[in-house]
């Protein structure tokens, strides 16, 4: 095998190649970038979720003290349905 010849032919893919680089240096393209107004009103929605609490505590306070001081309760029968409505729902 002769060594040349690979040099000859790594050097003819070398040229090519400035070749392709200097011509795409030539031409300028600009990306840009725009946001219809869909986008923009999920962007807004997505800030005010951010923006808000995770828990309502007004809705939370008087169960956890219920549980705390021991007289929540809860139905067997209630939760019972409500557990097969449930599982009817996801078949």
């Amino acid at each position: 095998m002769r060594i040349e010849a690979y040099t000859q032919i790594q050097q003819m893919y070398k040229t090519t190649a400035v070749n392709k680089s200097q011509k795409t240096t030539a031409t300028r393209k600009s990306d840009q970038l725009h946001i219809s107004s869909f986008g923009k009103d999920i962007q807004t929605a997505k800030q005010a979720v951010a923006g808000s609490a995770d828990i309502r505590e007004e809705k939370v306070a008087p169960l956890r003290a219920s549980v705390k001081d021991g007289s929540y309760n809860v139905s067997a029968d209630s939760f019972a349905d409500k557990l097969l409505a449930k599982y009817e729902e996801m078949r």
